[in-house]
């Protein structure tokens, strides 16, 4: 039963990668993870960036508040908010852990370091820092935007 879940799994995530679809029927796109919906996961615009976590069924993302339909005007840009700039694997793999390895060597207390730990990506202590909630206000032009 599980090697079946896994396929079926494996399937499911193989389709939703495809710009061929551009969307399914209404009540399909409801329910579950479609090819528009995996756009927005993987894409790294101020308003769909860290939106639709949902691997088969969207209802997980509705519940939570995490979904964002795609927006025909607002093309989704594949990517990372901060370009690397590096070829090197091992820099690829682990520059955001060297950077925080850097931001808590820097923080001023043990909480600002349980912060750069355990916050979201970007997380300060003085609430300056470039974290996905900062982004998408600044996107949305609303301070406040979820």
């Amino acid at each position: 039963m599980i090697l079946a879940q896994q396929g079926f799994n494996l399937f499911y995530q193989f389709w939703i990668h495809t710009e061929v679809i551009h969307r399914m029927p209404a009540w399909f796109e409801y329910l579950f993870n479609t090819p528009s919906h995996h756009r927005v996961h993987h894409a790294s615009n101020g308003i769909y960036l860290d939106r639709n976590y949902a691997g088969v069924l969207m209802v997980w993302d509705r519940w939570f508040g995490t979904f964002v339909q795609e927006n025909d005007a607002e093309v989704p840009h594949y990517g990372i908010v901060k370009n690397i700039e590096t070829h090197n694997p091992l820099g690829i793999a682990f520059h955001e852990w060297r950077t925080m390895a850097r931001d808590v060597a820097a923080s001023r207390s043990l909480r600002e370091a349980i912060g750069v730990v355990f916050g979201p990506p970007g997380w300060r202590s003085d609430g300056s820092g470039l974290t996905s909630k900062n982004i998408r206000a600044a996107a949305l032009g609303s301070p406040n935007a979820r």
